[in-house]
């Protein structure tokens, strides 16, 4: 099984868009003030359009009638990984908030989506389309409470009251989750013109590599080497990409054991590839958007991608053998 392929691919990828940023902030050619333009396009223009393509296209009454085990299988790995999440979060992050909120999403919403998709499409394109409708409830729980609760809302208990709770949930990001759930349960998606669905979808296109721009001018302004010597950034590293597929995986061994297994082998895999993936790209540019401080994410971005290239292709031969 050649999955170093795909996974090293993406890597490369994701380091060159990196390396661009970088040398545009090193060599003055980025500043400050187009740091700031640039986050504040990826989280009012360029991740809206994302997650409205993905819901317009896979949010329909087709999928929802076909593949409901996906769905339910999905929020039923969401809402064991939250708790889960949470704990190790707390164990890991110490007394920083911020940080102890920025791990809790990176263990909850891992990249599934930039990675993912090429790993899956790498791997099992067979179960493409499939592995999209499974991640529709993870795309909602971002958006719902990832996002406004953990990214954008204030580390301080006194300053996150209901109304700024309510203000943040009340995003761009959401609204277009929502217009896009509308479009596809109707079926407006089949009527809508060519040149809106190409619009939202090139928009959509430019989120990941502008993140990526992003990480590297994250890296540029800050000294991230010093994040590098903390024991914080291996401990979350190896709970995410290792710890975490190992209790997935334990769990597709009890459920294949059963006498009677009630979860399809095209679910254990949709949730395998979910789990096994790296810290994702928001942590670093939705708290940009805002002003926060964004070198802890960066290096947890960093260091989980590289060490990804190692676990992700272990972690799927073993998969591959349970299954």
């Amino acid at each position: 099984m050649n999955i170093f392929i795909p996974v090293l691919g993406q890597m490369l990828v994701l380091f060159a868009f990196i390396l661009i940023g970088y040398l545009l902030y090193k060599f003055k050619v980025m500043s400050d003030g187009a740091f700031e333009v640039l986050s504040k396009l990826e989280n009012t223009v360029f991740i809206p359009a994302l997650v409205l393509s993905a819901f317009m296209k896979d949010c329909t009454r087709d999928n929802i009638g076909k593949l409901w085990q996906l769905l339910l299988a999905s929020f039923a790995l969401m809402f064991i990984i939250i708790p889960i999440s949470l704990l190790f979060a707390k164990i890991t992050s110490g007394k920083d908030m911020f940080l102890k909120q920025i791990v809790t999403y990176g263990f909850v919403f891992s990249n599934f989506g930039f990675m993912g998709y090429a790993v899956v499409n790498g791997l099992f394109p067979e179960i493409f389309t499939q592995y999209t409708v499974f991640t529709l409830p993870f795309w909602f729980g971002i958006y719902v409470w990832g996002a406004p609760v953990l990214l954008m809302g204030d580390s301080d208990p006194e300053k996150n009251t209901f109304k700024a709770k309510l203000k943040n949930i009340i995003n761009p990001m959401f609204i277009a989750m929502i217009i896009g759930m509308i479009i596809g349960l109707s079926g407006l998606g089949a009527i809508m013109p060519k040149l809106v669905v190409d619009s939202v979808d090139k928009l959509g296109n430019c989120m990941s590599p502008i993140a990526m721009i992003i990480t590297g001018i994250t890296v540029a302004k800050f000294n991230i080497l010093k994040y590098m010597k903390k024991v914080w950034v291996y401990s979350v590293s190896l709970i995410r990409l290792i710890l975490f597929p190992i209790i997935y995986l334990g769990i597709c061994i009890l459920i294949i054991h059963m006498k009677h297994p009630i979860v399809p082998d095209v679910v254990l895999k949709c949730g395998m590839c979910m789990v096994a993936m790296p810290m994702g790209l928001n942590t670093i540019v939705i708290p940009a958007a805002y002003g926060k401080d964004t070198s802890q994410a960066a290096v947890l971005a960093i260091v989980t991608h590289v060490l990804s290239v190692i676990t992700i292709p272990v972690i799927f031969m073993i998969f591959e053998k349970i299954v």
